[in-house]
């Protein structure tokens, strides 16, 4: 863990990795998280460097956008999920192919994964990321979903 600053609230923020290629809409959602002082995000614009901005960031949630240039948000998902390292961290679908109605009322799921509708709105991304990220501890290992079993 990186401890260039010693602020003892960096040790409680939450890190969130947001992949996608639309670096505007990234840049502007991780200024927003960032200002909040509730988060550490990290922005990676690649698909196929999403793994191993995973594993370097090592973060608690991971918002990932569906269709990029170099690849599939899907394909990156179960990468993710074939990962041991990081299998159980919770990934939310960022698009543009759902509107922002379909991805509040929960109708937009692709297999176990829930939709942000782009643009994503802070406020919606920071309960998104309260919501997966709340109960997380060492039992919600035990299953990939991170519920407890």
């Amino acid at each position: 863990m990186n401890e260039s600053h010693a602020n003892p609230d960096s040790v409680t923020k939450k890190r969130v990795l947001i992949v996608d290629d639309d670096l505007a809409c990234a840049r502007i959602l991780k200024a927003g998280l960032e200002r909040t002082g509730r988060y550490d995000v990290r922005a990676e614009g690649l698909a196929r460097e999403a793994l191993s901005a995973a594993r370097e960031f090592g973060p608690d949630m991971i918002l990932l956008d569906v269709c990029m240039i170099d690849g599939d948000g899907g394909d990156v998902a179960f990468q993710l999920r074939n990962n041991r390292q990081l299998q159980n961290i919770p990934i939310v679908f960022v698009t543009s192919i759902v509107s922002e109605e379909e991805a509040q009322n929960g109708n937009a799921v692709r297999g176990a994964f829930p939709f942000l509708a782009k643009p994503v709105r802070l406020e919606r991304a920071i309960a998104c990321i309260e919501k997966y990220t709340r109960t997380r501890g060492p039992a919600d290992l035990l299953s990939p979903e991170g519920k407890s079993t």
